[in-house]
């Protein structure tokens, strides 16, 4: 049954600008699958679907099965397309961003598997990044505007 519906998920985000887990929801539930919120956020997150921002400056979910360095350089370009700022507040790397990239940018961070990254928490515009350390904290920022030039 997963197996089925994460193909249908590829199929529906191939013919559909899917911007929302709640619009891929909706879309199953017509395809005829059963399906929740949670279910389809667990998806995204196993299936790797990452946001790409499209022609007119939405975004939509996509499927690649590219090798991870030309994902490394998807995600780096997601974070330069949406970053404004950074600023280390303690373990905490507070980055600024475009008006509604927060969630795209945070699924880029995750994604890159930085080991020193707990995890991220994102709004509209600003992303918490939690970090083990203080110390570590400085190195990421380090890190992520090495990235950004």
């Amino acid at each position: 049954m997963k197996r089925s519906r994460h193909d249908k998920i590829i199929e529906i985000i191939a013919r559909n600008d899917v911007e929302t887990q709640e619009q891929l929801a909706c879309l199953l539930k017509e395809a005829g699958y059963d399906v929740t919120q949670a279910t389809v956020s667990r998806d995204i997150r196993q299936m790797k679907l990452s946001k790409q921002v499209t022609e007119d400056g939405r975004q939509k979910y996509v499927y690649s099965t590219a090798d991870s360095e030309a994902m490394q350089d998807k995600y780096i370009s997601v974070l330069k397309a949406g970053y404004v700022s950074m600023e280390v507040a303690q373990n905490l790397l507070v980055i600024k961003t475009v008006s509604g990239m927060a969630m795209a940018l945070a699924t880029a961070i995750d994604a890159l598997e930085l080991p020193e990254v707990v995890g991220c928490i994102a709004g509209d515009d600003t992303i918490f990044v939690a970090i083990k350390t203080n110390e570590e904290a400085i190195a990421v920022e380090d890190h992520f505007r090495e990235m950004l030039r």
